[in-house]
């Protein structure tokens, strides 16, 4: 009993193809992992401590442990450990749009990055990209808020291309994000990406005039670089230009409102991820044009 059918048109699947590909969604693949827990600097006191009775070492080590423990349920923690002379205070602080799990995963590592570029010295300072810890026994002399611990400036000068002013603006904006954000602000102003972020006890005051402090270092110290960082003891920020666009970030900025920023951010992962899933619609296509010259093939002997 035999039965009718159309030959199926490889020109109609040829048309097709647009429609079939428009049906794949292209995620962009997933941005590489973040460098938040590298080194940026370390400060380390020349002065050690001897410790026969190991009284200084016990008390340390139950200062991090705390300070780690305390690091998966809030950004900033400080705190002391023992008694007297043999006594330490600490603390640590993660970056405001990092996650708990992220922020004790970056502290976590902090106590043994300690030991191993510091030693047995009264007081330390590691700088990691998602998060720092300092440490300094009983009585250690203290520096002022503002004092310049480290900085980096691109290698790269934008003088001449309206930089400076998107800087200064952006600048201007994070200046005062950071008060209404009570000491964490980051966001995108016209291909310009900036963060700053204060001590966690410190006052929206002086937190506003150690940004500023920080600012003015960076005009000074970078002058037209196309990116910075400058870290003081009570505050840091960071700056990078995109001239074609701020790219997307893995990190969401929790305390900060999102400003006008080019829009062509993300293009690399999208341009991988339309590959594979142009690759993975072709495949999808061939495998319909060998399905259909089979039927025709079984019509033609039918």
């Amino acid at each position: 009993m035999g039965f009718t059918t159309r030959p199926f048109s490889l020109t109609l699947l040829l048309l097709l193809i647009p429609a079939i590909l428009a049906s794949f969604e292209l995620v962009p693949l997933a941005e590489s992992a973040s460098d938040y827990t590298s080194l940026v600097y370390k400060g380390c006191s020349k002065q050690v401590f001897t410790d026969p009775s190991g009284v200084y070492s016990q008390t340390l080590s139950a200062l991090l442990g705390s300070l780690v423990q305390q690091s998966s349920k809030a950004k900033f923690f400080k705190t002391s450990s023992g008694g007297g002379q043999t006594s330490f205070s600490g603390l640590f602080q993660c970056r405001g749009d990092l996650s708990n799990a992220d922020c004790y995963n970056c502290v976590s590592k902090l106590p043994s990055m300690a030991d191993s570029l510091c030693g047995k010295t009264v007081a330390a300072r590691v700088q990691l990209y998602g998060c720092y810890l300092l440490y300094e026994i009983s009585g250690f002399a203290q520096i002022s808020g503002m004092e310049l611990l480290y900085k980096t400036c691109g290698t790269t000068n934008v003088a001449g291309t309206g930089f400076e002013e998107r800087r200064d603006t952006a600048f201007s904006v994070m200046e005062n994000g950071v008060v209404s954000g009570h000491g964490f602000y980051t966001t995108n102003y016209q291909s310009m990406y900036v963060l700053a972020q204060c001590e966690g006890d410190l006052g929206d005051s002086d937190c506003s005039e150690c940004v500023k402090t920080a600012v003015q270092r960076s005009e000074v110290e970078c002058g037209s670089s196309i990116s910075g960082q400058i870290y003081l003891h009570k505050c840091f920020i960071s700056y990078s230009y995109y001239p074609n666009g701020v790219p997307r970030r893995s990190s969401s900025s929790s305390s900060s409102s999102s400003s006008s920023s080019s829009g062509s951010g993300g293009n690399t992962g999208k341009t991988v991820a339309i590959i594979l899933g142009g690759a993975a619609g072709v495949g999808f296509l061939v495998i319909c044009l060998l399905f259909a010259r089979n039927l025709t093939k079984k019509h033609d002997d039918i």
